[in-house]
């Protein structure tokens, strides 16, 4: 699934200041702690998401860049890799977080974070599909060490202090406390020699073009899953999915509902009452209509299959051609004189709305209705 928006997720408005922002994650994450929730699967995927947002919202750079692009530019954050790998839980609970248990583990084996990218594409390309390139920003694994962050010819060895663990186990009454290790910063590693080319990060981050086929028919909201072309995970783990949200524009002429498409055309009067073709555009191209005699304005004409393909490739919506009079606004002399000439020879000068109690010919009102709807 696509991340929430982290404003939302931390319950903050996008113009929160830095202090509401700490004390929206600091109630979150007592609430949600997995310490105060064992087994509960739902809390520490809430615990985790808060502490991604919050990771990228706390800090000034990656704020600018979410709020200007989206997760895509600050790779998602540090969801992935444990709350912790990026937060400070000292400055947030003033020493509470050492109760909770401290990091768990940010450099061993993870998955890469998904990523999320919004397209917009027009309402024409939509319809009929297209490849496009996107540049992806992300945090690749570092060529030169394979990820391990350690120079080649070497290997990270486990951190004597904490046996591997990451984490340094105190009992304080009927409490266990975990804290950090200090020695390998919760890596559970040490790095006697690191990487020169990532200096023993593992990873580094690069723009990625990534080539993207839309498929014709596609609707605003609905998103296309690349798998394997997230950011890469720590530690040799594997890479995570890029999702393609899509945004469809608004069409000057077509509105869309479903695969069907409906439009509005203008017709003449005398095309109405005597009937003719009409040229009616459609996605591909202009179409022939026949307008049958005697046709009301507002009657509404089905073309089969002229409307959006379907997604998955099998048949076509409709195109629903709703047909209005056309007023002129100016007449010349010889058009005014012919239209008062018609007025004389209707057989009628004045209308008189339909009783709501009706009679033979018209049954009442609400009648009509309940016939036309069961």
């Amino acid at each position: 699934m696509s991340k929430r928006d982290y404003y939302e997720v931390l319950g903050v408005p996008r113009t929160a200041a830095d202090q509401q922002i700490k004390s929206a994650y600091r109630k979150l994450a007592l609430q949600h702690h997995p310490d105060r929730n064992k087994g509960n699967k739902s809390a520490e995927e809430k615990f985790k998401e808060a502490a991604e947002a919050y990771a990228v919202l706390a800090d000034a750079e990656k704020r600018d860049r979410y709020d200007r692009f989206g997760h895509a530019a600050v790779g998602g954050g540090a969801g992935a890799q444990g709350a912790d790998s990026t937060i400070d839980f000292g400055d947030i609970f003033g020493g509470l977080g050492d109760i909770f248990g401290g990091a768990r583990g940010r450099g061993g084996v993870s998955r890469g974070s998904d990523l999320r990218y919004d397209l917009k594409v027009s309402f024409v390309e939509a319809a009929g599909g297209r490849e496009t390139t996107l540049k992806i920003p992300r945090a690749e694994r570092c060529d030169k060490c394979s990820g391990s962050g350690a120079e080649p010819g070497t290997k990270p060895e486990s951190c004597p202090r904490c046996r591997g663990q990451g984490q340094l186990h105190y009992q304080q009454g009927f409490l266990t406390v975990a804290r950090t290790c200090g020695q390998c910063r919760g890596t559970g590693k040490m790095i006697a020699k690191p990487c020169a080319s990532c200096r023993g990060s593992g990873q580094f981050d690069r723009e990625r073009k990534i080539t993207v086929k839309i498929p014709a028919g596609i609707a605003t909201g609905q998103q296309l899953r690349l798998h394997g072309e997230g950011e890469h995970g720590q530690g040799g783990g594997p890479t995570g999915d890029l999702y393609v949200v899509i945004h469809v524009e608004d069409h000057p002429f077509f509105h869309r509902e479903g695969d069907d498409l409906w439009c509005e055309v203008p017709v003449t009067y005398p095309t109405l009452v005597l009937g003719g073709k009409i040229r009616v555009p459609t996605l591909n191209g202009n179409e022939s209509v026949n307008v049958p005699k005697g046709t009301q304005t507002g009657t509404r004409l089905r073309l089969r299959a002229k409307g959006i393909p379907h997604v998955s490739g099998r048949g076509h919506g409709d195109l629903l051609v709703t047909v209005k009079a056309e007023v002129p606004h100016k007449l010349s002399q010889e058009q005014q004189a012919l239209v008062e000439q018609l007025d004389q020879t209707m057989p009628r000068r004045s209308f008189e709305p339909n009783s709501l109690a009706g009679d033979e010919e018209h049954p009442p009102f609400f009648e009509r209705v309940r016939n036309i709807f069961g």
